[in-house]
């Protein structure tokens, strides 16, 4: 069975990140990947040079065409870029897929530093897309922006974990890659309880594009029934392997490598 995956992000020229890394993903698990663009980005592993917005009533014609006819099992949504993008695609979402499960990656800035969401755009997500992520996917400094809180070590990513839910996302797995330490822990907070995923941190550079991938690679796993849990190991699993055998392209943050596992199972 191929789930189908429909991402709803913007282009990196480079790719390492945005969608050339979530059809990568999407693909490498067996899954059907079809997108909406939002923003193209000129990009490499240096940083951004360029970000070009995609029309709000084009990308709503790219969500209405592809729900319409070929549909999807899961959602996966990376870069919004401004309020007007994320109010278009919210008001889509809720008249033409309410009840197929959205994995949101709020993507703010990109691994190189350069600025991939506006600043006054925060509040937009927070009101208009995390109540409707049926798991939302924020690293550290994503989590700070959409929680005022400061990350400083486990406890702190507890409140910050439960302040995302208490905002109405139904699930969040916070990203804790950020903080120091030769171990990494990711919390899956849900209304059931916490969940914590660890793995070894890996000493290199070429890890740009990790957070788009680890999303994509949840959201193929939720397209094909798996539960939320599980998806999540997976996903964990596979950007691991990534990560350790990142092709070393680049002169900065250097992309990991999606297809490693591709026609094979995890």
């Amino acid at each position: 069975m191929r789930g189908r995956v429909f991402i709803i992000a913007g282009s990196d020229s480079g790719g390492g990140a945005g969608i050339q890394a979530d059809i990568k993903t999407v693909s490498a698990l067996d899954g059907f990947a079809a997108t909406a663009i939002t923003a193209l980005t000129a990009q490499n592993t240096q940083g951004v040079h360029g970000v070009h917005p995609v029309p709000t009533q084009f990308i709503k014609k790219q969500i209405d065409v592809v729900l319409s006819d070929i549909g999807a099992d899961c959602i996966k949504i990376g870069m919004l870029h401004d309020t007007p993008t994320i109010e278009t695609v919210t008001e889509v979402l809720r008249s033409t897929a309410a009840e197929i499960p959205l994995v949101v990656d709020p993507v703010i800035t990109a691994k190189g530093g350069g600025r991939l969401l506006a600043e006054d755009s925060i509040s937009a997500l927070l009101k208009e897309l995390v109540p409707l992520a049926t798991l939302l996917t924020p690293n550290i400094p994503e989590a700070e922006a959409l929680t005022n809180l400061q990350a400083t070590d486990e406890l702190s990513l507890q409140k910050m974990g439960a302040e995302l839910l208490s905002k109405g996302a139904h699930a969040v797995l916070l990203k804790g890659g950020h903080l120091p330490g030769s171990l990494i822990s990711d919390y899956l907070f849900t209304s059931k309880g916490v969940k914590e995923y660890q793995n070894s941190r890996i000493d290199t550079n070429h890890t740009h594009g990790t957070g788009c991938t680890l999303a994509s690679a949840i959201a193929a796993g939720v397209a094909v029934g798996l539960s939320l849990f599980d998806a999540v190991e997976r996903a964990e699993k596979y950007l691991q392997k990534a990560i350790i055998s990142a092709p070393g392209f680049g002169a900065g943050h250097g992309p990991i490598n999606h297809t490693h596992t591709f026609g094979s199972k995890i």
